[in-house]
């Protein structure tokens, strides 16, 4: 069954929240670079990742992921994923992502750590 990406945006004091939900995959990947791209961050800033809604996440939503944290890091920002699904979290265990992005139980943890 195929679940529709959705992806809200919402500012924080300190950055962005991006929630995503639904596939992440090649179809709908671009989608997600493509928001990523028109988020304003400057120094300092945190763009929160919520991914509690997501259901399936390959190869081509790993990398929007990766853009995202180029994205923030370009402008001396950081990229934080909260809500991870077990499934995405044993992934980016093994492929060593983990060490790239902080990792929170849920939003609020994210946006207030």
């Amino acid at each position: 069954m195929m679940h529709q990406l959705k992806i809200t945006t919402h500012d924080t004091a300190n950055g962005h929240v991006l929630a995503v939900s639904g596939d992440l995959d090649y179809a709908s990947a671009p989608e997600l670079r493509a928001r990523i791209g028109t988020l304003r961050l400057t120094a300092g800033q945190r763009l929160v990742v919520d991914l509690a809604g997501l259901h399936i996440c390959d190869s081509s939503g790993i990398t929007a992921l990766i853009v995202a944290y180029q994205h923030a890091r370009a402008a001396q920002a950081e990229t934080v994923l909260a809500s991870v699904p077990g499934s995405l979290l044993r992934t980016l265990r093994i492929v060593g992502l983990d060490q790239l992005f902080a990792l929170y139980p849920d939003t609020n943890a994210a946006v207030g750590g």
